[in-house]
């Protein structure tokens, strides 16, 4: 077998494995940050060449949420692309729903600003590989290297068939995370509900006004006070108590 067979062997055998480590991670025993990072490292591990990746979300409002590096490099990057310059490979790729993919970063055009300063850093190449779903972008997997052109189409093929379960996994994490901070508030919301509730009538009972009104009472001081609703409530609450307390044990 000659070398050129042997190394499209390995780039395929990488692929598996990282396809296989995707297809082996269970988002409910993971946090979301946690999970990106191994997609991340994943990436590395299936792309031929890649140093280092990255791994981003795209909110509704089409702002980009840093989430991930496999590497302090990449994280470096990131805040240049992200916070410094505001433009990149990952913005492109998200936002135009296309692999997008420079051998030569130093002189890439299409990111004047961004380019120059990460060849600067020693890393030249670029894959950048859109998470899409059906009408939905999920966010974006972005590769480097620092040798310059070394992704090959090759490299952007497997990379897009590394995308692909990449994008389902990032979006069943992103989900899942969404679902359990819903349940914490809806759970927050419950246990908060009753001291609310007594708040309200012990305000009617002082004014002899309605519950919309006592609750907007209570909703103005938590406005004026800068606190909880929740919080004001077992303030209510609690004094109340007090002085009924004070009542039962005066002389």
């Amino acid at each position: 077998m000659d070398s050129t067979a042997e190394g499209v062997d390995t780039d395929v055998d990488d692929l598996r494995s990282g396809l296989a480590d995707l297809a082996n991670l269970v988002a409910d025993s993971l946090g979301l940050e946690e999970l990106l990072a191994r997609v991340a490292t994943y990436a590395v591990q299936a792309i031929p060449a890649a140093d280092g990746a990255g791994l981003t979300l795209l909110r509704s409002d089409n702002r980009v949420e840093v989430l991930a590096a496999s590497a302090p490099f990449v994280q470096q990057i990131d805040e240049i692309q992200y916070v410094e310059v505001n433009e990149g490979p990952c913005i492109t790729a998200a936002l135009e729903r296309r692999t997008v993919r420079s051998g030569s970063l130093g002189g890439e055009k299409l990111w004047p600003r961004f380019g120059p300063r990460v060849g600067r850093l020693g890393v030249h190449s670029v894959l950048s590989l859109p998470l899409l779903l059906p009408g939905q972008v999920v966010g974006a997997i972005n590769v480097y290297a620092h040798r310059k052109d070394a992704f090959t189409e090759r490299a952007a093929e497997l990379g897009e068939l590394f995308a692909v379960p990449a994008a389902v996994a990032v979006h069943n994490a992103h989900v899942l995370t969404q679902a359990r901070a819903l349940t914490t508030q809806l759970q927050t919301a419950l246990s908060t509900r009753p001291v609310i509730d007594q708040a309200i009538g012990i305000l009617r009972a002082r004014s002899g006004g309605t519950a919309e009104d006592a609750f907007d009472r209570l909703r103005r001081i938590s406005q004026a006070e800068n606190v909880k609703l929740a919080v004001v409530a077992r303030s209510i609450v609690d004094e109340a108590v007090r002085r009924a307390h004070a009542r039962r044990t005066a002389p």
